[in-house]
C-alpha cells in the first residue's frame, strides 16, 4: 500500500514540533501507512508549481507556517469560508480530480486558539492586545471578534487603519484596560530565545493574562518576565495540538 504523505512548509522549520506531533500521534495511535515530514521551502513558487504538476503522488495534504499563511493564498483553488474571512491559511488539502489538482485552503489556527483560550480564561468581558500583524494574529483577531472581545494589534510601524497602533502607543492606561495580551509574533522562538516583544513589564500586574502563541521554548522570555510579575500565563502548546487535531480530521473528511 502507498504511504500517503502529509508535511509542514515554512521557511525556515527549526523551531516545529509538527513532525513530532504526527509521528507520535501515528505510533500511539497504531497508524499506518502514514508519514509527516518538515519540509523547508525557500520559495514558495516552485514547491507550489511541483505539487500542482504532481511530482510528488501521495501527497495528501500539508500545513502552512510562517512565511506563507497569507502569501500562499493566491496559489490555491479553493478558499473555506472561514479562511477567507480571516485571511490567511495554515492547511491545505489536495485533491485530483480528472488529472486536475485542486489546493483547497483552510485555518485551523482559529479553532486552535479559540479552545485553549477558553480553557484559561474564565470571564470574556475583558480587553486584548494582539502584538503582530501576520497570519496568526489575523487568526487571533478572528476569534476575539467572534466572541465580541475588544482589541487592539499592535505594528512596528504605524498604520492608518482602526484598531492599529505601535508599540510606542503602548502606555500605563493601555495596559490598566487591556488585561488580555496575546503574542502573535515569531520574537522570542527559538533560536532566538533572548527576544521579547518591546512591551513594559513594569506594568503587568496579577490582573493580566498573557497568551504566547509560540511553544518552542515552553517558556518564552515573554512569558517568564510576566509570571515574575503575576501574570497567568499560557503557551501555544496546546494550540498547535488542537490545530494539528483539526488538520487531521479535515485531511481525512475530503
Amino acid at each position: 500500500m502507498q504511504i500517503k504523505l502529509y508535511g509542514l512548509i515554512g521557511y525556515p522549520l527549526e523551531h516545529s514540533f509538527s513532525e513530532s506531533y504526527f509521528k507520535e500521534k501515528f505510533l500511539r495511535e497504531g497508524i499506518k501507512n502514514y508519514s509527516y515530514e518538515n519540509m523547508e521551502i525557500p520559495c514558495l513558487y516552485d514547491f507550489i508549481d511541483s505539487v500542482k504538476t504532481d511530482n510528488y503522488p501521495n501527497f495528501e495534504g500539508f500545513n502552512v507556517t510562517m512565511p506563507y499563511k497569507e502569501k500562499i493564498i493566491p496559489y490555491l483553488d479553493v478558499l473555506d469560508d472561514t479562511a477567507k474571512e480571516i485571511g490567511a491559511v495554515n492547511t491545505v488539502t489536495i485533491k485530483r480530480q480528472n488529472g486536475i489538482i485542486i489546493l483547497k485552503g483552510y485555518n485551523t489556527d482559529a479553532i486552535g486558539f479559540e479552545q485553549s483560550l477558553f480553557e484559561n480564561l474564565e470571564n470574556n468581558k475583558i480587553k486584548a492586545l494582539i502584538l503582530g500583524t501576520g497570519g496568526a494574529s489575523k487568526a487571533v483577531a478572528y476569534v476575539l471578534r467572534k466572541h465580541n472581545i475588544e482589541y487592539s494589534i499592535i505594528s512596528r510601524q504605524k498604520r492608518d487603519k482602526e484598531g492599529y497602533l505601535t508599540y510606542k502607543e503602548i502606555n500605563t492606561s493601555l495596559l490598566s484596560s487591556h488585561k488580555l495580551i496575546i503574542n502573535a509574533t515569531p520574537l522570542g522562538m527559538y533560536p532566538n530565545i533572548g527576544e521579547m516583544p518591546p512591551i513594559d513589564i513594569q506594568q503587568i500586574t496579577n490582573q493580566h493574562i498573557v497568551f504566547d502563541l509560540i511553544y518552542n521554548p515552553s517558556q518564552t522570555l515573554l512569558l517568564s518576565n510576566c509570571q515574575i510579575k503575576g501574570a497567568k500565563i499560557i503557551n501555544g502548546f496546546d494550540m498547535l495540538c488542537y490545530q494539528a487535531q483539526e488538520s487531521w480530521r479535515i485531511w481525512n473528511a475530503n
